[in-house]
């Protein structure tokens, strides 16, 4: 089937249309033209970011904090009118808006990349050396070839230098690996020629702008209702829960999806190398990001020292970004066998993998600890077919016995394929029979409470709320007056009478 689509995009006011086509090569091509400066102002554009570099003053704080990035846009954006009125006083709108787009680009992002990392659309951005373009990694069509080129390896390193000067890093001859991430928050990761052999490499993974929701997932596919409001009901009742899946599976965004089931009057600590997850406004939220060391090996801040530094930190919820080491691992179930909620992801295909990366080598648990996870969810990419999906849900079942102890997981959900469709597969040996023990519910009540949210996850994709403010507000909600919240989603009434707002 022949390919031929085209939308657009606008990033920093230059707004550009995308085509996506066949290229007769096995895979699309994704083009783009940027909007022509005439002459006349291509030729004052080097005087103009001479006097914008001088008259515009930022800190060093503001220049390498993410959280300062847009202030510093502003401050450009703001300069560079002044300076372009007083050097191209008749320049029109238009022309004007793409200047300072392009100044913006060139300045203070990664050129043309800027364009690509504001296309919604694309999950990845990679630069294979200057010898070929630049590829893309497209939501619905997978790995394409752009026509972003670059003239020399010395512009690539340029970008790879600028990106890890803004996070106190250095990548070099001696140092030639960056892991690093955008102001935007997207992750990074260059290496440099020879250790690349084809040319200096940039990895750019991109952070959702808009984070998933509950109902994004329910209306795509990744999961259905009814294992939905399951996990609503496991993290509102503060069971422990491991999610684990394969690179690019979606982990960290069900992690995120499944926050905001969290009562808002329950202190949250996060754990990340890298901010991903963002929940609703109105949580209680402490997010903490590690920090690898600088050049002379100082200053480093581990995951390891963040978790067993939020446990002073007196956190209801503990998330943390994903289990390497023995030694997080450790301090991961101490935490839980203490009181306290923990959720986390690992890398493993099923969930059967899960309980073996765990009890052996490099996290090495043993697996009488393991009873302390209450549920694992597996996610699944197809490539495929290009989607990603819930695989299995399921329990941890310690067997005590013989030369020692092992661990077996309880398939609850099982997605299969050919339907598209998570199928019940088993009964809970566990997750009800503590639900019992903790808050009193028999498996009726389970049942019902079940029900109860399945109708109101159903009326949330019906009336499209989607952002995480609004989706959070309505959990919220639900909490403060369940048969308030109950009786609108079974009327189906407007989101807009409970969120008091358009959504």
């Amino acid at each position: 089937m022949a390919i031929d689509e085209h939308y657009t995009i606008e990033s920093d006011g230059i707004s550009v249309t995308v085509h996506i086509t066949d290229s007769g090569e096995y895979v699309p091509q994704y083009t783009f033209e940027l909007p022509a400066i005439n002459e006349a102002t291509e030729a004052v554009l080097h005087e103009i970011k001479d006097k914008l570099v001088k008259q515009v003053s930022v800190s060093i704080k503001e220049f390498v904090d993410p959280n300062e990035y847009e202030t510093v846009k502003e401050k450009f954006r703001d300069k560079a009118y002044e300076v372009i009125d007083r050097y191209l006083p008749g320049l029109e709108d238009d022309e004007k808006q793409l200047v300072i787009g392009k100044l913006l680009h060139e300045m203070l992002g990664l050129g043309d990349l800027e364009i690509l990392l504001g296309d919604p659309q694309l999950e990845e951005i990679v630069i294979n050396g200057s010898h070929e373009p630049v590829w893309v990694y497209h939501k619905q069509y997978g790995w394409v070839k752009t026509n972003v080129t670059f003239s020399d390896e010395g512009v690539i390193y340029n970008y790879a230098s600028i990106i890890a000067r803004r996070v106190g890093k250095q990548i070099s001859s001696l140092n030639p690996l960056l892991d690093a991430h955008l102001p935007t928050g997207d992750r990074t990761n260059a290496t440099l020629f020879p250790i690349s052999t084809h040319g200096n490499t940039l990895t750019i993974r991109k952070f959702a702008r808009s984070p998933w929701t509950i109902t994004h997932f329910i209306q795509n596919g990744t999961i259905d209702t009814d294992t939905a409001a399951l996990l609503w009901l496991a993290v509102q009742y503060e069971l422990n829960i491991i999610v684990s899946g394969g690179t690019g599976s979606g982990k960290t965004s069900l992690l995120n999806v499944l926050m905001p089931f969290i009562p808002p009057n329950q202190r949250i600590i996060s754990i990340e190398d890298t901010r991903e997850v963002r929940l609703p406004d109105f949580l209680h939220w402490v997010p903490l990001t590690t920090r690898e060391p600088n050049p002379e090996g100082k200053g480093g801040v581990s995951m390891l020292n963040l978790l067993v530094n939020s446990l002073r930190m007196r956190p209801d919820r503990i998330l943390v970004g994903e289990i390497r080491k023995k030694r997080q691992a450790e301090v991961l179930f101490e935490a839980m066998n203490t009181g306290h909620s923990v959720y986390s992801t690992l890398h493993a295909d099923t969930a059967q993998q899960t309980v073996r990366r765990l009890v052996n080598p490099p996290i090495s648990i043993p697996a009488t600890l393991i009873d302390a996870v209450d549920l694992n969810v597996v996610m699944f990419r197809d490539r495929r077919k290009n989607m990603r999906r819930v695989m299995e849900v399921a329990e941890f079942i310690p067997e005590y016995g013989g030369s020692g102890s092992e661990a077996s997981a309880n398939v609850l959900y099982r997605w299969h394929p050919k339907q598209d469709k998570l199928l019940k597969e088993g009964r809970s040996m566990k997750m009800f029979a503590k639900l019992e023990m903790l808050v009193g519910l028999d498996t009726d009540a389970i049942q019902q409470e079940i029900d109860d949210r399945v109708s109101i996850l159903k009326w949330m994709c019906n009336q499209d709320v989607h952002d995480v403010d609004d989706v959070g507000k309505v959990i919220a909600e639900f909490y403060q007056d369940p048969d308030h919240v109950k009786d609108i989603a079974s009327t189906n009434a407007d989101a807009r009478k409970l969120l008091g707002s358009e959504n």
